[in-house]
C-alpha cells in the first residue's frame, strides 16, 4: 500500500495561478466544440522573429548544447549591459548581469536569496500574480498598496508611503503592468523615488518586461534611470517573452549590485543551473538585432486595444481607464456587481462575473481579485481583430442582459 500525498506547509500558502485556470476552462470548453472567445492569454500572438529562430538554429548547428554558465553566457550578459546602456542609460558590468530561465526565476531567486521570516514585500495592487506566492514560499510577507483606478492604476507616493515599514525589504515596480497596462512616467518614478529616498533599508524590484510595447508616444522610464542614487539598491529586470514573442524560450534577465547577482547565482547553482544554452543564443540575436518589426506589431497592438475600449465603454457597468502599454484592459464592473445575469446568475463578484461571462457568452477572461483588486477583470488583445470584435460583441450583449 503507497503512502498518501502529503503537500508541504509552504505549498499549501500558494494559490493556483488564476489566468492559467482561466485559459484550461477555456480550452476544455473548445474541446467540447463550444465557440469559446479567449481573452486570458498573457503572451503575443505573433511568432518570433525568423533572425532569431535562425540564431538559435545555428547555435544548435554549433554544438551550443553544453552546460553553461549558471547565470548566464558572457555573450549575453554585454549584450544585456548594451541594452541598459542604449534604451535606458544605465552602466552596468557583464559580472552586475543576471540571465535566468524565465522572468519568474528572477524574481523568485532576488526573493530566495535576500528575503527572512516574516520580512515585507510591498506589491501595489493591481499585481501580477505571482508576485504575493513568490514572497510567500520565500518566507516573506506581501504587503499590498491599492493603486485605483481613479489615479490609472498607478501607485502614488502617500499609499506607498504608508505600506513601508521597518520589515519591509523590497518594493515591487511593474511597468507597463501585468495586469492594467499602466506605466509609469519618469516625473511618476521621481515622486515615487522622493519616498524611498527617506527609506534607505527598502530594495526597489522593477519589471519591465513590457518596456518595448507602449502606445500614444509613451516614454518609457525605468527607476534607476530616473534616480540614480538609487541604482545600488535597485534590481531593473527585464527579459525577451514579450517583446520578441519568446515567451516558451524561457529567458529572464536582471542587472543590479554584484553582492545580489552573486547570491541569486548562488541560488541557481542548486536549483535550475543554467538557462537553456539555444535560448540564450537566441536571446543575444534578439537584443543585439533589428527592431523594426516591434514598429507593425505595436501598431496591431495600439488598434486592438483601441477596438476593445470602444466596446467596453459602451457596456452599461463597465468603466476602462486606458493603458499606456503591455497587451491588457482592465475593467472595472462594480456596475455588474448586484445584477442578475440575462440567464439567472447572481453577480455578487468578479469572479460570479467571469464564470458567467464564459458560460453565457463564452468570453474567458480573468477576475480582477486574482490580481488582488475587485470588482474587475482582466482582458488580453493579443489575439485577433476578428475575436476582439466577437468578443467585444457578446460583452456588450451580457451586460445589457445583467438586470
Amino acid at each position: 500500500m503507497s503512502a498518501a500525498f502529503v503537500s508541504s506547509e509552504a505549498l499549501s500558502r500558494v494559490q493556483p495561478s488564476a489566468t492559467i485556470a482561466a485559459t484550461q476552462k477555456a480550452r476544455e470548453l473548445k474541446a467540447k466544440g463550444v465557440d469559446v472567445i479567449s481573452l486570458g492569454a498573457g503572451e503575443p500572438d505573433f511568432d518570433t522573429p525568423d533572425h532569431i529562430k535562425d540564431a538559435a538554429i545555428d547555435a544548435i548547428r554549433r554544438g551550443e548544447t553544453k552546460y553553461t554558465a549558471v547565470d548566464g553566457i558572457h555573450e549575453l550578459k554585454e549584450a544585456i549591459c548594451a541594452k541598459f546602456k542604449r534604451d535606458n542609460g544605465l552602466d552596468y558590468k557583464p559580472s552586475q548581469v543576471n540571465v535566468s530561465p524565465g522572468g519568474k526565476p528572477v524574481i523568485y531567486n532576488a526573493f530566495a536569496a535576500t528575503l527572512n521570516p516574516g520580512d515585507e514585500v510591498v506589491i501595489p495592487a493591481p499585481y501580477w500574480v505571482s508576485y504575493p506566492d513568490m514572497a510567500v514560499l520565500c518566507g516573506g510577507k506581501p504587503v499590498f498598496a491599492e493603486a485605483t483606478a481613479k489615479d490609472g492604476y498607478k501607485l502614488r507616493p502617500e499609499a506607498l508611503e504608508k505600506a513601508i515599514s521597518p520589515r519591509t525589504k523590497w518594493l515591487i515596480l511593474n511597468s507597463p503592468s501585468n495586469p492594467t497596462g499602466a506605466a509609469y512616467t519618469a516625473d511618476d518614478l521621481k515622486a515615487l523615488a522622493e519616498v524611498l529616498r527617506r527609506h534607505p533599508h527598502v530594495w526597489i524590484l522593477t519589471d519591465d518586461m513590457y518596456e518595448y510595447l507602449v502606445y500614444d508616444g509613451f516614454e518609457f522610464a525605468t527607476i534607476a534611470s530616473v534616480a540614480p542614487d538609487l541604482y545600488e539598491r535597485t534590481l531593473t529586470m527585464n527579459g525577451v517573452s514579450k517583446a520578441y514573442a519568446m515567451t516558451g524560450w524561457r529567458i529572464g534577465y536582471a542587472a543590479g549590485p554584484e553582492a545580489l547577482i552573486k547570491a541569486m547565482a548562488k541560488m541557481m547553482s542548486q536549483t535550475t543551473s543554467n538557462p537553456c544554452s539555444i535560448s540564450q543564443w537566441a536571446s543575444v540575436a534578439a537584443i543585439n538585432g533589428p527592431h523594426d518589426f516591434l514598429v507593425p506589431r505595436n501598431e496591431a497592438f495600439k488598434r486592438r486595444r483601441d477596438m476593445v475600449l470602444g466596446h467596453l465603454r459602451q457596456c452599461d457597468g463597465l468603466t476602462a481607464p486606458t493603458p499606456e502599454g503591455a497587451f491588457y484592459v482592465f475593467p472595472e464592473c462594480s456596475g455588474l456587481i448586484g445584477k442578475t445575469s440575462g440567464k439567472g446568475k447572481k453577480l455578487t463578484t468578479d469572479a460570479d462575473v467571469c464564470d458567467a461571462l464564459l458560460e453565457e457568452a463564452y468570453v474567458a477572461a480573468v477576475p480582477g481579485s486574482a490580481f488582488g483588486y475587485a470588482p474587475a477583470f482582466r482582458i488580453s488583445y493579443a489575439t485577433s481583430d476578428e475575436a476582439l470584435r466577437k468578443a467585444g460583441e457578446r460583452i456588450a450583449e451580457f451586460c445589457k442582459a445583467a438586470k
